[in-house]
């Protein structure tokens, strides 16, 4: 029998591999970036998340001196641009900018191919916009309580629409619903197009659309606000209530946007592009341009933005089980 044979590394060998598992991480990381950086959006171009992703890819590329492109990759709820990011390489140079409904989809859709809590690294909140609760120029609701006791005379008569199902919207309508004890009946649309023209038209009796959204309509006279779904008032329309000082105060669902990387990128990468985000978000420029779209600038550190997706995820999966919301 052949005794076994033992290959050793000469000293010298062994060195250079200890230094390039040691030193090789922090070496890409001060290379970085060396090339183009691609921010994938998972929506389609013109939406809330396109805006803001483009105002930030220009920022951001003055800063690192490479270019930023804006990547819109959307469909599928953006779950197609979701995974395309969750499969890319942690190197820095495939980011996602997306809204809530990156946590909102895995709450209701346990078969997504991409889990948002593992399998990305968040950098920083971007910016949050409220939702807020419509009605048509038809109703007879001028505020919350009258709608909710119309609903209640009519139980299981009136409907509410959505951009579809699953969406945001959809969970904080049904959240309300759960608060209230109301009986509307949902009718999900493919977009917001249909769903507002109905309610315009009187088909629909309310809705949960976003500040943004409905603010031309507000300013036409063809939507009218009731309250703002979010902790606060709304900068957009100010005079609004929210929901909590109508006697709903567990009814928060306000919008937020995120930037966010591949899990396993670098952390210094990370806490660089954290700095230059938070960098540009307290710029006043930056900022009032935010307004204007109707989103309040955020900023902070990389845990606000985990605590924030985790108690999401946690909220909406109680949330959609209570309603048995399901993905189409």
């Amino acid at each position: 029998m052949q005794p076994r044979k033992f290959h050793f590394f000469p000293a010298a060998a062994l060195s250079v591999l200890m230094a390039l598992l040691l030193y090789g991480l922090p070496v890409m990381a001060q290379s970085w970036p060396a090339r183009p950086i691609t921010i994938v959006v998972p929506f389609t171009p013109g939406t809330g998340v396109d805006a803001i992703a483009r105002g930030m890819a220009q920022r951001l590329s003055e800063r690192l001196g490479v270019s930023l492109v804006v990547d819109n990759r959307a469909g599928a709820s953006g779950n197609i641009g979701h995974e395309l990011v969750a499969r890319s390489a942690p190197d820095g140079y495939t980011l996602l900018v997306t809204a809530a409904t990156f946590v909102n989809n895995a709450a209701v859709n346990r078969n997504l191919r991409y889990d948002p809590l593992r399998q990305f690294a968040p950098i920083i909140m971007l910016a949050s916009g409220a939702q807020t609760l419509v009605v048509g120029p038809g109703s007879s609701a001028r505020n919350v309580k009258e709608l909710v006791s119309h609903a209640r005379s009519q139980p299981g008569k009136l409907f509410y629409g959505t951009p579809g199902n699953g969406t945001p919207h959809h969970l904080a309508m049904e959240l309300f619903k759960q608060e209230s004890g109301v009986e509307l009946v949902h009718v999900p649309y493919k977009g917001f197009g249909g769903a507002v023209s109905d309610l315009i038209g009187g088909r629909l009796e309310a809705m949960v659309m976003p500040s943004s959204a409905a603010l031309p309509y507000v300013q036409n006279n063809q939507l009218r606000v009731l309250a703002v779904v979010a902790a606060e008032r709304s900068a957009v329309f100010p005079n609004a209530p929210t929901l909590a000082e109508e006697g709903y105060p567990k009814v928060v669902a306000s919008n937020w946007y995120a930037l966010l990387a591949p899990a396993g990128t670098p952390a210094e990468l990370l806490s660089r592009l954290n700095s230059h985000a938070n960098a540009i978000l307290a710029d006043a420029a930056m900022r009032e341009s935010l307004t204007k779209q109707g989103f309040v600038a955020a900023g902070g550190t990389p845990e606000r933005l985990a605590s924030l997706m985790k108690a999401d995820m946690e909220r909406w999966t109680r949330v959609a089980a209570a309603a048995n919301i399901k993905a189409d």
